[in-house]
């Protein structure tokens, strides 16, 4: 079990929260929408898909529609049991949802043509990092994808500079941010990385990379909100472009990389 479970857990007990979370606001909404715009390509009609931090739901809902069947797997009993309540209440008849820990999970071998690991490695140490990547890695089937959210260090601390310049830079977060990959303000519970170290990861665990996206890129959450309409496109534009950018993946506050076993 990860090391952390009881604070991901006690992090993630409000459910309602990280239900609405997506569309809590035009910026936090772009880390979703360029997730299911990259995703949605390896989703089929024939595959079984199982989502490994599937928080209540949101993925399934628009993915369970396009495949054969969807399990969603979460840490927290909270998200679960919401999620569960909305798939009696929508009648999806091919989704699933059950508590689970992404480092070792009560799955059967070479089961699923896609798995999607959209929030354990948010949580994960490094070498608990390596848990994951190897469990993904068990339950897929040969020739299946594989999918790895991911926060960059780069990334999310020009995030905090930007939003909280009075704060930021800051010495005291260079060792435990840039160096050590972990939330200076809640230790224990948020660690990053990096583009590189991800593909590297994935590598070694014997999976092929095939895309490595950039998300949500670091402007201000709060100009962004405040845009309109063209304002807003006009940035959505600029987003595609560094989305479909390597050199610019590491800049972004959320990333995507996506596998092949």
């Amino acid at each position: 079990m990860s090391s952390n479970a009881s604070l991901v857990c006690q992090k993630y007990s409000d459910a309602a929260y990280e239900d609405g979370r997506a569309e809590s606001s035009r910026a936090s909404s772009i880390e979703f929408h360029y997730t299911e715009k990259f995703l949605r390509p390896y989703i089929r009609p024939d595959s079984r898909v199982a989502e490994l931090g599937c928080a209540t739901g949101y993925y399934a809902f628009r993915f369970a529609p396009l495949c054969k069947s969807y399990l969603g797997v979460d840490l927290s009993p909270a998200n679960i049991a919401l999620f569960r309540e909305k798939i009696q209440a929508s009648g999806l008849s091919n989704a699933q949802a059950e508590v689970g820990d992404a480092t070792k999970l009560a799955l059967p071998d070479r089961q699923f043509d896609v798995v999607l690991a959209l929030g354990p490695m948010y949580h994960l140490p490094e070498g608990e990092r390596a848990l994951v990547f190897a469990e993904c890695r068990r339950i897929c089937k040969p020739g299946g994808t594989l999918a790895f959210a991911y926060i960059n260090k780069g990334g999310a601390y020009m995030k905090a500079c930007i939003d909280f310049p009075d704060a930021y830079p800051s010495p005291a977060a260079t060792e435990p941010v840039l160096e050590k990959g972990e939330d200076d303000l809640r230790p224990g519970l948020f660690y990053f990385t990096t583009p590189e170290e991800m593909a590297a990861d994935a590598e070694r665990c014997g999976l092929t990379v095939l895309e490595n996206h950039g998300l949500d890129f670091t402007y201000g959450a709060a100009r962004i909100n405040e845009m309109d309409e063209e304002k807003f496109a006009a940035w959505m534009a600029l987003s595609d472009l560094l989305c479909e950018t390597p050199s610019c993946t590491g800049m972004s506050n959320h990333a995507l990389l996506i596998c092949r076993k």
